[in-house]
């Protein structure tokens, strides 16, 4: 039905019975009588409007505490209609809170920092990766420029440009960020920024490790080549080309010793190489360790071994691996009549793997820098006494995969100290499903 009739027909039949009923009231007692009784009834009814009109200004003024009246009339129906508006703003209004508080988790959890700026750069919002990234606060720093908050000279000329179509990557409080200034709606700007610290350092690693590879396997290369180079020549006698193959096997078994260790670290840091724990004999380990330190020593260190401890559980190659580069350093590393201790045995936070020797030690300024890999505190050194420079690379990654850690005590000319912790936990006696097995 057209909306029109269902308002007027109604109004329009309302105001026909109040004048018919005025007009009997005429006829019966006078038609001055009447008048009077339709004035009457006509004030009544503006009134009555004027009532509701008050009532729904009083809502509007306040619609949460004020209430609604029935209505009478056509009031009815707007007051209906006006009821039902409030409960439906209700639920959008919750449903817009309930969307809001998620939109703003969302933001909280994000890695990357976003600050929401007006035309004129001053802050109207930020989260916990902005403030920590720009170091803004959202309580302090709102309502004011960005610019005066973040000192950095080219991102000021980044701002002054205006070019955004590019981000801009910044040094700034120690860190490498990536800042995107993403306009929206007509006086709104979102600033958006990305830590590549990380992503710098390990890219930075990267190139490292190819440089230092690549160093390490052109040294012996060279000296394989020049040699082929001098043996394919003529007039060499038999002593001389013995001492060629002599080194030049001794440079392909470092190439070697180079290259299974590459591996090694590969294979400990690949996701797709889980760790199998299973009981590992330690008396049997220590006891090969000890022959393999002694084989490699040729008699000139004194090597001793002590265990009292029990036995853990864990991957026995990976532990060998790390127990046997810590001992093959220190006859490396201890000069002729040194002498070499490995110890294996219990304390209160678990189990201890120690090796101590009286060789050319460690200066403090080195120690934090051991584990790095290809690092070494004496290049020459280590040329001559054949290390890849990866094996305590290699310790530190199977010692995490193991949940273990390590501690270097070491002062140079004095000696050093390399002491493996492992946790309580990893004792067999505390897995008694695998002495089931």
């Amino acid at each position: 039905m057209n909306p029109k009739l269902v308002f007027w027909v109604p109004a329009a039949l309302r105001t026909a019975v109040i004048l018919a009923a005025c007009a009997l009231g005429g006829w019966m007692f006078g038609w001055v009588n009447g008048l009077i009784l339709a004035l009457i009834a006509m004030i009544a009814l503006v009134f009555t409007q004027l009532s509701y009109l008050y009532q729904l200004s009083n809502w509007m003024d306040d619609p949460q505490s004020a209430k609604l009246p029935d209505g009478w009339g056509e009031w009815t129906n707007i007051f209906s209609r006006l009821y039902r508006m409030r409960r439906e703003d209700e639920k959008n209004q919750t449903e817009l809170t309930e969307w809001l508080a998620r939109f703003r988790q969302a933001m909280h959890l994000l890695p990357d920092g976003v600050a929401i700026m007006d035309d004129v750069l001053f802050l109207e919002w930020c989260n916990p990766a902005a403030e920590q990234h720009l170091g803004l606060s959202n309580d302090r720093d709102k309502g004011m420029r960005v610019t005066n908050l973040v000192r950095n000279p080219d991102f000021m000329d980044y701002i002054i440009l205006g070019r955004y179509e590019q981000p801009l990557t910044i040094s700034f409080r120690e860190r490498k960020l990536i800042v995107h200034i993403i306009p929206f709606e007509n006086r709104r700007q979102i600033l958006v920024t990305h830590d590549a610290t990380e992503t710098e350092r390990i890219e930075e690693m990267r190139r490292d490790f190819i440089a230092n590879a690549s160093h390490e396997l052109r040294t012996p290369l060279t000296v394989i080549v020049g040699f082929l180079e001098i043996a394919a020549q003529e007039g060499l006698d038999a002593a001389t080309r013995a001492a060629h193959l002599k080194l030049m096997t001794e440079q392909g078994h470092r190439m070697q010793h180079l290259i299974e260790d590459m591996l090694t670290l590969s294979r400990l840091e690949s996701v797709d190489y889980p760790m199998r724990p299973d009981p590992v004999d330690v008396g049997k380990l220590m006891d090969q360790l000890l022959r393999e330190a002694r084989a490699l020593s040729a008699g000139k260190h004194e090597i001793t071994m002590e265990v009292n401890g029990p036995d853990v559980v864990g991957s026995y190659e990976e532990l060998h691996s790390a127990f046997g580069n810590l001992a093959s350093n220190a006859v490396r590393y201890t000069p002729a009549g040194g002498k070499i201790h490995l110890i294996w045995k219990e304390y209160d936070g678990g189990v201890k793997f120690m090796v101590e020797d009286t060789g050319i030690g460690i200066s403090p300024e080195h120690i934090s820098r051991l584990t790095e890999r290809f690092y070494r505190v004496d290049k020459s050194r280590s040329r001559e006494t054949q290390g890849t420079g990866l094996g305590l690379a290699i310790v530190k990654h199977v010692l995490l995969r193991h949940g273990s850690t390590l501690q270097i005590k070491s002062e140079a000319g004095k000696g050093s100290t390399f002491i493996v912790c492992i946790p309580k936990t990893a004792i067999v006696a505390q897995q008694p499903e695998l002495l089931l097995n």
